[in-house]
Parts: structure tokens; C-alpha cells; sequence
């Protein structure tokens, strides 16, 4: 199943007019997810008030786990602008919204959500809240790149591409490397996400520079060290 899910994550990437089709054919549902990006009191806030609303932050996040609404969620470890990822388990995105503008660190301006609709087979496990444990995964946003140009998919070139493309998606699947893929349902910047369980940076980059389309500079990987909980995702 895992390998099945990467491959036709990315193939919609990169196929949107199949989009339909594949959608049916293996069981893609939509979620939305919410990039959570540093709000403007990031680094303004006194010590102590952010400490209680990071408290807050994070029981809302296990209430959210357990009444289902969170899939998966977690913080990134790394010195950028995000600060974490949640996927929600909705169609709707104002209700996707409502949520994430409910949570405390949002409320107090820790963070603000930024919602896309983002498609993925329904892999997710229940996460052990009572024995919350996290395992450290590598996140990467699939971006457009610069040679990547309106309507090239129905160039043989490109197709030729894309088969090499899910040829080697198929590949980092097998070695269970490569363990999360989907794309993004608008049509932003960001095509997709690939989630590497590897041991470090380094070498999850060095997997995603193995990509056909990275090499060519047709999609670019912005990777994020991701702490998620144990058992989510098999």
C-alpha cells in the first residue's frame, strides 16, 4: 500500500488532467493541511506567557488527536520561518480554519495557519496520547521549480521524465526510506511533499537528489527536520 500511495502521489503532481481518474482508482481522500508558520509574537513573547500558551498549544493538539481531527501533526526543529505541520482530517477548509484558529498559540499570535487542500491515501494510524512519544522525520515541501513551464507535460521529454520520476519514487518506497507522499490540490507553489525516515539531513537529501524532476530543476525539495508521534505513520 505504501508503495501504491508515493506513486500515485506523485504522479498526480505531475498528471494533474488524471487527477480524477487516479483519485477513484486508489482511494485518494482529501485532507487539508495546515502549514503553521511563526506568528508575529514569535520572539516578542515574555517567557513565562509563552510557556503556558505552549502548554495549551500542545493539549489542544492531543485533543485534536483524540477526537480524530488531527491525522498526523508536529513541530519543525529547524531555524526557519515554520513551525510546524498539521493534517486534518476534513475536505473543508473553513472548518480545516476554524480549527487550527481555535488553538491557543494561534489565539495568542505564536502562529498562524496558512490551509491547503492536500490529497493522500488514508494510511494514518490512532496516536497513543496517553504515551505520547515522537520520532524525528524529514518533511519536504515539493516545490515548482524554474523549469518547470505550462503545459510541458505533454511533451515526450517530459513524459519520459516522469516515468524515470516514479520509477525511482517506486524505488525509495521499497527501501521504506521514503514513507509519506502527496500533492497539494491548489495550484500554488507547492505541488506535493515527500517524508523521508532516515537518520539524518543529509541523507534524506541525498535521496531526494536522486529524483529525475529535482535533477532537471523541475521540482525543487525544501526540507524540514519534523517531529511526529511514534506509530502514525506505519
Amino acid at each position: 500500500m505504501k508503495t501504491r500511495l508515493l506513486t500515485t502521489g506523485v504522479l498526480l503532481l505531475l498528471l494533474p488532467a488524471t487527477f480524477v481518474a487516479q483519485r477513484a482508482q486508489h482511494k485518494l481522500m482529501q485532507f487539508q493541511m495546515a502549514i503553521m508558520k511563526k506568528g508575529p509574537n514569535w520572539t516578542s513573547m515574555k517567557t513565562e506567557e509563552r510557556n503556558a500558551t505552549v502548554q495549551k498549544h500542545i493539549a489542544n493538539v492531543v485533543a485534536l488527536f483524540d477526537s480524530g481531527k488531527v491525522v498526523i501533526a508536529g513541530p519543525f526543529d529547524d531555524e526557519t520561518d515554520l513551525a510546524g505541520i498539521f493534517i486534518l482530517r476534513t475536505e473543508s477548509a473553513d472548518e480545516a480554519k476554524s480549527w487550527t484558529d481555535a488553538d491557543p498559540a494561534v489565539k495568542a499570535g505564536l502562529m498562524v495557519a496558512e490551509i491547503h487542500p492536500w490529497w493522500s491515501e488514508d494510511i494514518y494510524k490512532k496516536a497513543a496520547t496517553s504515551t505520547l512519544k515522537m520520532e524525528t522525520v524529514y518533511f519536504g515541501f515539493l516545490k515548482r521549480g524554474p523549469n518547470r513551464k505550462p503545459g510541458d507535460d505533454e511533451t515526450p521529454e517530459i513524459k519520459e521524465l516522469q516515468k524515470a520520476h516514479l520509477a525511482n519514487i517506486n524505488r525509495l518506497a521499497t527501501t521504506k526510506k521514503l514513507v509519506m507522499a502527496g500533492p497539494f490540490g491548489d495550484d500554488g507553489d507547492n505541488r506535493g511533499i515527500f517524508v523521508f525516515r532516515v537518520g539524518s539531513l543529509k541523507e534524506a537529501q541525498e535521496l531526494a537528489a536522486t529524483d529525475p524532476m529535482i535533477k532537471i530543476d523541475r521540482l525543487r525539495l525544501d526540507l524540514h527536520q519534523w517531529k511526529v508521534p511514534e506509530g502514525v505513520i506505519p
